[in-house]
Parts: C-alpha cells; structure tokens; sequence
C-alpha cells in the first residue's frame, strides 16, 4: 500500500469518527428542538387561558392586601394591558411548569433504564406543588416584607406615593417567581441524582458555594435589612439541605438496584 493510499485511509476513517460523534449530537439538537416547540405551543395556548382568567386574578389580588389599601394609578395607555399580560404570563407558566417537567423527562428519557424511567415520571407532578408552595411563602411572607420595607424608607425621606399599576405588580411578580423557581430546588435535584447527573458526595462538596449563591439571591429579592434576608435566606438554605437528604435518598436506592441488577446478571 503507497503512503498516499495510507493517508487517504486515514483521513476518511477520521472522517467517518468525526461523522459518527457528530449524528447523535445532531440527533439531541433535534429532540431538544422538538421539545421546546411542544412547550411553546403550550405556553401560547396557556397564554390564552391566561388572558380569560386575567380579570378574576387581578380581582382577587387587588382585594388582599397591601393592594386594597392602595390607589393605583396608571401613567400611560398601555398599563392596563401590560398589567393584563402580566397577570396573564404568571398563569400561564404554572399551567405550562408540569408539560415544562414531563418534556424534560421524555428527553433523558432514552438514556435511562426502565426502572430510572419510572422512578423519574413520578417527580413530574410535584413541579406544580412545589411551584405552587414557593408562590404562597413568597407572596405571604417576602412580599409584605419587603413591600412595607420600602414604604418605611419613602416615609422616612418625606416623599408622597403615587403608586402605578404596572409598577406595583412588576415589584410584586419581580419577587414571587424568582423565589416560587427556587422552590423547585428539590425536585430538580433529585431528578439529576436519578439520572445520575448529581450525587449526594458532590452535593456536600458544593455546600459552602450553595450557601454563597443562596444568600446573595435572598439579599437581591428582599429589603436591605438583617431579618427580612434572614427570613428569606434561611428557609432557601433549608431548601438545599432538603434536596441533599432527598438526593441521598435517591443514590441509596439506585445503589440496591444496580447490585440487584449486577446480581441477576452473574
């Protein structure tokens, strides 16, 4: 065989790898793709549903205080709309959070055993659940926190409140989704224990920077005082320390079933 034959083979085997590694990642790109259209297409229609249940939302709220101690204003012709779409976004994202969950399941849904696979789908409706409490500690709690923080501090410099609409709910939905996502902590982290992203030993390395990371997300959704972040900081640090105890639950059992699964081969 001649050196230029030799090369030639060469190259159309580096070819062929490279083509090979190429195909599945080409594969993922498209299911992903996939995916997220599904989730769109839901987030639209679920955007719709929350264009009708916008009026009743608004409603409710305006009745709960601090809301209905309130004048709002408006200071354009849009607010009313931006305040409806709003509204609107918030419902729609907790009717889309369980497809958002079982969309991610179908993806790492192939790499997994049958036994993972079942173990995983049981997590999808409890992203609502845990969204949901995430919704009622951030909006009973947080909120009024640091609603009434700001309003000591206008007070304080003397200044008249004139409050706009769009202004009053972009401050309110500015602290309860952030925080209703962090309560989703859990969940997300046993999903990656049970796909075998995550484990409880690099969850323990990961600690201290957890910590840091958590603090520094209570300190920017809440007042610039030491009890409103303790406050906050304290139930999201506890929120880690629930989602290690729920991930070391998780690893235990994955490790009885794959000596199990071990046992059943030999």
């Amino acid at each position: 065989m001649t050196k230029e034959n030799t090369d030639g083979a060469a190259i159309s085997r580096r070819k062929v790898i490279r083509e090979e590694g190429l195909m599945p990642l080409l594969e993922h790109l498209g299911e992903f793709r996939k995916r997220l259209i599904y989730v769109m297409i839901v987030l639209l229609l679920s955007l719709v549903l929350g264009i009708i249940v916008a009026e009743p939302a608004y409603n409710f709220l305006m009745s709960q205080k601090p809301a209905n101690t309130l004048s709002l204003h408006t200071f354009s012709l849009w607010d009313g709309i931006g305040m409806y779409m709003k509204i609107a976004f918030v419902i729609a994202l907790i009717v889309t959070l369980p497809f958002i969950a079982y969309q991610l399941w179908s993806f790492v849904k192939p790499a997994l055993k049958k036994h993972e696979q079942r173990s995983t789908l049981k997590y999808v409706p409890f992203a609502l659940l845990m969204f949901l409490t995430g919704l009622a500690f951030s909006y009973f709690v947080v909120f009024p926190l640091a609603f009434n923080f700001t309003r000591m501090i206008a007070g304080n410099l003397n200044l008249e409140e004139t409050f706009g609409i769009v202004q009053y709910f972009s401050f309110m939905f500015g602290i309860l989704i952030p925080i209703s996502l962090l309560f989703e902590l859990p969940l997300l982290i046993m999903f990656l224990t049970a796909i075998r992203i995550l484990n409880p030993k690099r969850l323990r390395k990961m600690r201290r920077l957890s910590y840091f990371i958590l603090a520094v997300i209570g300190v920017l959704v809440t007042p610039p005082d030491l009890i409103s972040d303790l406050l906050v900081i304290i139930p999201l640090i506890g929120l880690y320390e629930l989602s290690l105890f729920m991930s070391d639950i998780v690893y235990r059992k994955q490790q009885i079933a794959d000596a199990k699964w071990r046992e059943e081969e030999e």
